[in-house]
Formats: structure tokens, sequence, C-alpha cells
């Protein structure tokens, strides 16, 4: 028998304790009591045992189970095996185990309970049912009870029906619902998407960088931000690295520009000196760029590809100079200029198309020999635009100026896999591109101004198949990029136009976050002429009017000529006020107008002064009264008649 605790100990005298089933659920009679042991050998040892027979029960199980299959294989039976044996089996397993964990628990219960009460136990004992379960689940979590074999048939039963109801690669194409992004009149050479697809940048033949946020922009499809990132030069790519803080610029200089995700420039790749023969011991390209490529794995890290002749990868952190030179070079070993150039999925991988037509891979590592070279990959003098590795890493996909398209296994860099033909393309820039899955090989086709209407070709990559088209518009498909997050297809085009492609059901955010949103009105300026203070307790006759609407006054305010600042009417005539007539607007012309063709005649000014002379002598002002004393008199020539200044000679005659 367990002593007083100290519940007990705590009543006084003479009163009944505390209800013993209370003080267990409580716990008042576990305080002060020392806490139970376990022998963990001993549980871990039967743990082993129980999972040692259940393992050998549920084989002996499985072993019935296939003996049964044989014989109604035999018998040519249709009807499904009933998982009776099995079940039951570890049904009976499961339950022996559990019913021989409980009579150890039992048994420890008891030794337990003999040692608590020698030595004082801690708080209330936990459940019986508790305690069977937690044994339970140990015994499952060192061994899991073994699937019987008749759900491994339906489950393999299950994965070929879900095979069969699988949508074909031309289903999971998001070709639905578009919407068009106009950059600009001229082409769009350039696209790029950020890991995140929150943002879309496209750059043309317009030297123009444009920014679209798909999260801020409404029914309008306008770009927040426009930049000349490369002054005069054509933007030919454009890439975001791969954690989205940084766009690679590559234009038509020989200098590649990094910048951030607001346009501000990061970096500028240094220019090499185009005097040194060796393209070598340059710090950096010395002529045109074509195209340029984000490492995949390594932050900071680019290659871009140059008409020097090389292909370079640079560092964010050191503008300065390249961090490696790779010399792709002809059969003889001459120089050729590589018009593409890209990583591989892994980023040990460095691949370049060349003007002679071949294709050549070099290690990251190793600069000097290629790894893989194949010399009559495409037709030689044709400007291979794009090379693309598939997301297993195991093929590549080239798009040729020779109006092809082929695919590739870098394993046997012998042959081309596939071949597809009478696919034109006629900008050095034209993209191919492997869908999500890597099902699907897409590209597009220019056409001729005027002569049909570019569009994305879809092949299926196992047979190299053409089995979708889509009509773009009616100008050439250039760009072409299929992002994985979004599941959207954005393209572009050879008339300025920016197009995005999209599923409701199948895509994510993207297009279809501001598609939804109504596009917003410019609101009117509306401003206040001037400030209105406010003075509640002013009497009546001192208090302002309350504007009430800022449009009405504004309307008043323009009625009002001081206000609105209304310009003056032009002067109609020869000018007033020193302002000169419509005819004159400068002070020469008004004395042409005004003076020098004056026709009026004026041919007796003696008259017209002596007019005022009786005016003047009956009301002197000015003059007169400070000489009056001194004045002499006054005489004037007489007049003469018209006959005598006729008979004047002419010599005589006033000139006028």
């Amino acid at each position: 028998m367990d002593g007083p605790g100290r519940g007990d100990a705590a009543a006084p005298s003479g009163e009944p304790g505390p209800d013993p089933q209370l003080a267990v659920t409580m716990g008042f009679t576990g305080f002060g009591r020392k806490a139970r042991t376990f022998d963990l050998e001993a549980l871990f040892e039967q743990t082993r045992r129980t999972a040692v027979e259940r393992s050998r029960k549920t084989l002996e199980a499985r072993e019935k189970e296939e003996e049964m299959n044989r014989e109604k294989e035999l018998r040519r039976q249709t009807e499904d095996v009933e998982p009776t044996s099995s079940g039951s089996g570890a049904i009976r397993v499961r339950t022996e185990s559990a019913s021989r964990a409980s009579s150890s628990s039992d048994s420890e219960d008891s030794s337990g309970s003999d040692d608590a009460d020698d030595d004082e136990m801690i708080g209330p004992p936990l459940p019986q049912e508790l305690t069977e379960d937690s044994a339970g689940r140990m015994e499952e979590s060192v061994i899991g009870p073994f699937p019987p074999p008749h759900e491994e048939v339906e489950s393999e039963d299950e994965d070929e029906d879900s095979e069969e109801e699988e949508e074909s690669p031309v289903q999971k194409i998001p070709d639905s619902h578009e919407i068009t992004l106009r950059h600009g009149t001229k082409t769009v050479s350039a696209l790029g998407l950020d890991p995140s697809g929150a943002r879309l940048v496209t750059g043309g033949y317009d030297y123009d960088v444009k920014f679209w946020d798909f999260a801020g922009m409404d029914a309008s499809f306008k770009a927040f931000r426009s930049l000349q990132p490369c002054e005069c030069h054509q933007i030919k790519s454009l890439q975001y690295s791969n954690t989205g803080d940084m766009i690679l610029v590559v234009s038509g200089s020989s200098q590649a520009k990094v910048i951030d995700r607001d346009g501000f420039e990061v970096m500028e790749c240094i220019k090499g000196d185009q005097y040194i023969v060796d393209m070598a011991n340059t710090k950096g390209h010395t002529a045109m760029l074509h195209t340029g490529s984000w490492h995949p794995k390594v932050k900071g890290e680019f290659m871009t590809c140059s008409n020097d002749a090389t292909v370079r990868t640079w560092d964010v952190e050191n503008p300065k100079k390249q961090r490696s030179v790779f010399k792709p070079r002809t059969a003889q070993g001459k120089k050729v200029i590589p018009t593409t150039c890209t990583y591989s999925r892994e980023g040990n991988l460095l691949a370049a198309a060349c003007q002679d037509g071949s294709i050549q891979i070099w290690d990251r590592n190793m600069t000097v020999h290629p790894k893989f070279h194949y010399r009559q990959a495409h037709g030689g003098g044709t400007d291979t635009s794009c090379v693309a590795f598939s997301y297993d890493g195991a093929v590549l996909a080239s798009r040729g100026g020779d109006d092809t398209l082929k695919l590739w296994d870098i394993r046997q860099f012998n042959k081309p896999l596939f071949s597809a033909s009478d696919l034109p393309s006629l900008f050095p820039m034209t993209d191919c591109c492997f869908s999500p899955d890597d099902q699907l090989l897409v590209t597009g086709t220019s056409v001729q101004r005027g002569r049909g209407s570019g569009k994305l070709v879809f092949f299926e990559r196992r047979t190299f198949q053409r089995v979708y088209e889509i009509d773009v518009t009616d100008a050439s498909v250039v760009r072409c990029l299929w992002h994985p997050k979004l599941n959207q297809i954005m393209v572009g085009t050879g008339n300025g136009l920016a197009k995005v492609y999209y599923d409701p059901n199948k895509s994510q955010r993207g297009a279809k976050l501001c598609v939804v949103k109504t596009q917003r009105k410019a609101k009117q300026a509306e401003t206040l002429t001037q400030d209105y203070i406010i003075t509640p307790h002013a009497l009546p006759m001192f208090r302002e009017p309350r504007q009430r609407s800022t449009r009405k006054q504004l309307e008043k305010d323009r009625l009002d000529p001081l206000k609105s600042h209304k310009p003056e009417p032009p002067v109609a005539g020869p000018g007033r006020g020193g302002r000169v007539g419509t005819h004159g607007g400068t002070l020469s012309s008004y004395i042409v107008k005004n003076i020098a063709l004056d026709k009026t005649d004026d041919s007796n000014p003696r008259e017209a002064i002596l007019r005022h002379a009786k005016a003047a002598e009956d009301n002197p002002y000015w003059v007169s009264p400070a000489y009056s004393k001194t004045q002499p008199q006054t005489m004037f020539a007489p007049v003469e008649s018209d006959d005598e200044a006729k008979n004047e000679p002419e010599w005589k005659k006033r000139k006028i």
C-alpha cells in the first residue's frame, strides 16, 4: 500500500482526506514521488522480435497469395483476386503484435507498479489505451506494414489507366487566350522574363527596352518604364539572371551591359584593343556582339559572342577583363564567327554555332579544344540563329539560317536525330525553345511583308512531327519563349508587337493578372486657384463663401480674364498703346507700313502750323507769357496766291 501523500498529510486530523479518484486525476498523489524507470534494452529486444515475426508472417501470406493467383490463372478466371488471406494475415499479424505489445506493456506495468509501490511514482498513471496505441505505433515505425500483392497489381492498373487518360502534348499547349503588348513600330528582337514570371522585358530595333509588370498592368497593357541603355544600337538579346535581380543587355555594340530590375546600369564590359592580332590577349570584345546568356548555376557569370571570332565569359564583379576566351576554328584552323551561344542546363558546357555551319561545344573549364564538334550541322555561310538545350540536358536543338530545325544528341554528336525543313528564317535571332515537360519543340517562321502571316510551329520531340501551328500575325515571328512556371508563351514579332498566349485553366499568374483589371481612366487635374481659409467664428460679412466644388470654381475662374490670364486679341489697324498692328510685327515693318508708304500729301505745312496761331494768341499758356515783354512783333511772310506760285521759276519752288 502506498503511504499517505501530501494531499493526505494536508488534511487536518479528524477530517476525511480528498477523494482518491480526484487526487489521481488532478495529480495530487504524485507530488514528491520518484519517476518510473523503464528497461530500454528489453523494450528494443521485444520490438525486434515482434518485427521479425511480423515480417515472416507477411511473407508467408504473400507466398500463399501468389499460389492462389497461379491457380486462378490456370483456371483462366477473369475475376479480381479477393484480398482476404493477405488482409486477414496482415490484420492477424497486427492484432497479435498489438496483443503481444499489450501483454508486454501489462507485464511492464505490473512490474512498474510493483516498483512504484516501493519507489513512489510521479504523476498519475497513463491510461491503458494510450499505452497500447503507443506500443503499436512504435512497432509500425520500426518496420512498416507490407502492402499486400493485390494492392500492387491494382496500383499498376491504375497507373496504366492514368497514362491513357493523360492529355496529349498538343492539348497542353496554352493558346486559348492571348494579349497583345505594343512595344513600338519596329521589330521586337529580344524578350526576357524573370524566373518568377512577374516582369517581362522587351527590346527592339528602335533601341528601346521596355518593362512590363503583369501584376501592375491593367487592360490598357502599357509598359511602366522605357529606356535606351545602349543609345543608338539595336537590342539583340535580353535575359534575366537566375536570381531575377539583373538583366543582360546585348546590343549591336561591342560592349555588353548589365542593368538591374529598374533599368539602372550595374556594369559595362570593357572594350578590347582592336589592333592586337590574338584576340585572347585582349580584355574584351572588339567587334559587334550577337547574343549572350547567363550561367544557370553561378550567380554573376555570363557569356557573349562577337564578330571578333571569340566567345567570352564574364563576371559582374570584374567588368575590366573577361574570365575566359573560347576561339572557334574551322577545319583548316582559321577563325570563324560565332552567331549564337548558350550554356547547358547544368552550366558545365558551352555551345556555340558558327557561320561555317558548325556547332562547337566546349567544357567550361577547357578553353582550347571543343569537347564536341560537328562541321556540317547547317549550311555554310548561313547564320544559325539559336541553339537550346532541353531540360534533361541530353538533347540540343539548333535553328539554322538555312530554314531548318535540327535535334542533336550530345552523347552521339555525329549526326542529327531529326531534321525539319521549310521553316523560313529572315532574322539572325529567330528562336527555338522546349516546352516545360520536354515533349514539344517550338520555333517561329518568317514571312515577307504582305505575303502571309508568321507562325509558331510545334514539333513533338520523340517523332519530330509537326503537330500544331499558331498563326500569330501578318509579320515574322522572331522571338518565342515558353515560361515553365507560368506555362505561357511569349512571342516577339516583326511589326513591333509582343504577344502572350495563355490558358485560364492551364496557366498561372502572368497575363491572367492584368486581363481582369479594368482600364483606369485619366483623372482631370483638379487644383484650387487660391487657398481657402476656413473661419468658422467670423461674422457673416467677413466670411468667405465655401467652395462646394473645385470644378465649378475652375469654370468661374476661366471666365475671369484676370485669373485665367486670357491673352489679348491682336490689334486691328495701325496700332495703339505702344502695340503694333497685326501686319507689322516689328518696328521696321511698322515704319514701312505707316510712314514710308503713307500716301497722304501735306503740301502746305505753314498753314498746318498757323491754324493754331489764333488759339495760341487768345489763350497763351506755356511760352508766350514768359516772353511777353521781350518778344518782338511776329511778322509772317505774305501768302502768295496760286497764280503767283505758278509764275515762279522751277528753282524757287519749295521742294517737299
